[in-house]
């Protein structure tokens, strides 16, 4: 009776496997499984109706790449955010210290970057000449629709807290009333015209009220809260013009994306299989 117990128990394990690993879709003679479905639900929050639409989108996305025989190695990613680093005036050690905090998870980031050179490798390769250049008009109505964006500051009144122990420094950013003996507070005004390119970058893409990335200095550990920016002027639009350019050049690619991806999906041979 016991043999018969377990042999049964077996057989539902095996055929249970079987049911989560099972085809749920064929794309294009690509399987997606009902555990590929349930996982995309999990991590990402979504209806199976929703998680099933994305893990075609993402299917389809793989196909094109291998179709174009498109790869992206850690070289592209490094070079990719290098020009990034260059563009804010600072070394890629800066650079990726800043992009840490943002991300907690540096490899995330990559992974982003990734992605974004395998589209725009992509991109190149679908476009053809399809995608029409933004105009001077196309250009100066974004610049008048996001001033806040092209905006600077000659002053930053700051709190400074310097340590030793960065972990203090998380404490405060969660909870800003706190006190810590090791901490060092200090108010600082900042003049923009004298700050280094990391400190103004950080400050400029801090809003008021908000606290800094953490970042490293003198072997300490800096955070630095913007209480208020002062003299608050906007760049003029020849300033900005390549880079309102670059801006509207890659949401146009975006979209033009999305669309060859919706032709795409209407012609691709999916099978529901269960």
């Amino acid at each position: 009776m016991k043999k018969i117990l377990i042999a049964f128990m077996m057989t539902v394990g095996i055929l249970s496997a079987g049911l989560v690993d099972g085809i749920a879709l064929v794309v294009n003679d690509e399987p997606i499984t009902l555990y590929d479905i349930d996982q995309k639900m999990l991590e990402s929050n979504l209806s199976k109706k929703d998680a099933v639409s994305l893990l075609i989108d993402e299917l389809l996305y793989e196909q094109e790449l291998r179709k174009y025989n498109i790869e992206v190695d850690i070289f592209d990613v490094n070079n990719f955010i290098e020009k990034i680093a260059a563009r804010n005036k600072m070394d890629l050690y800066q650079f990726k210290s800043i992009i840490k905090q943002k991300y907690k998870d540096f490899a995330r980031y990559e992974n982003k970057i990734k992605k974004d050179i395998s589209r725009q490798k992509l991109i190149s390769k679908v476009l053809r000449g399809n995608l029409k250049k933004p105009t001077d008009t196309d250009l100066q109505i974004y610049y008048d629709n996001n001033l806040k964006r092209f905006s600077n500051a000659a002053k930053f009144h700051v709190v400074q807290y310097v340590t030793k122990n960065k972990r203090a420094l998380l404490a405060i950013k969660k909870t800003p009333m706190a006190n810590f003996q090791e901490v060092q507070k200090t108010n600082v005004v900042f003049e923009q015209s004298s700050l280094q390119p990391k400190i103004k970058y950080l400050l400029n893409s801090t809003d008021e009220r908000d606290f800094s990335p953490i970042f490293t200095a003198n072997s300490n550990f800096v955070m630095l809260y913007v209480s208020k920016k002062e003299d608050v002027a906007v760049t003029k639009f020849e300033d900005v013009k390549d880079n309102i350019l670059q801006i509207l050049y890659d949401e146009n690619q975006k979209r033009y994306l999305q669309d060859f991806f919706e032709k795409l999906k209407l012609s691709a041979d999916i099978k529901a299989v269960r």
